[in-house]
């Protein structure tokens, strides 16, 4: 994929791609899985995002993990490592598949957990789906060819996201002001 920053308006379509995609590699993964979870921005209807598919494929174990990244090459993904990101392995889906992100982890990974909260929280949110909608288009149109800087300019929003999903407070006007700030501060 390229470098530019490209969102977009929420596509139906996620959901039916990441079934497919889902049925793709669980035949394979099957007496491993615990669960394969849509995750990210196109798992969250009305949300606009970035036009790429995140799974989380989740696991009993750390063994089960190392099987998985064994298991995932017979069908052309390539191991990236944890980018990073302690006991979470990312792969790089093969050619004959649409482009995604795809992630194996056990069910107590931190970053798995976060998915969840995040997604789960924006699901049963549509103002704030749409407020933090309405700022990642404007960050994509600002930070275009820039991933870090749009990543970075939305980070404070989705810290208060998180932090409000822990106790299901909405967000304020307030808190969308200062991630804009920060986003001109960034200029």
């Amino acid at each position: 994929m390229g470098s530019n920053v490209i969102v977009v308006q929420y596509d139906p379509n996620w959901t039916r791609l990441f079934e497919t995609l889902r049925d793709f590699v669980l035949p394979t993964l099957s007496g491993l899985v615990v669960t394969i979870e849509h995750v990210g921005s196109t798992s969250v209807p009305e949300l606009a995002a970035k036009p790429i598919v995140d799974m989380d494929v989740v696991v009993s174990t750390q063994a089960d993990v190392n099987l998985a990244i064994k298991m995932l090459a017979t069908l052309g993904y390539v191991h990236e490592g944890d980018l990073g990101v302690s006991g979470r392995e990312a792969f790089i889906p093969p050619d004959n598949v649409p482009w995604h992100h795809l992630y194996v982890c056990t069910s107590d990974n931190v970053e798995y957990q976060r998915h969840i909260l995040f997604r789960d929280y924006l699901r049963s949110h549509p103002e704030e789906t749409k407020m933090y909608g309405d700022l990642k288009l404007e960050l994509a149109q600002r930070f275009h060819n820039d991933r870090t800087g749009y990543t970075n300019a939305k980070g404070d929003l989705v810290k208060e996201i998180l932090k409000r999903a822990g106790g299901s407070v909405p967000i304020s006007s307030t808190t969308l002001h200062q991630a804009r700030s920060n986003f001109h501060l960034n200029q």
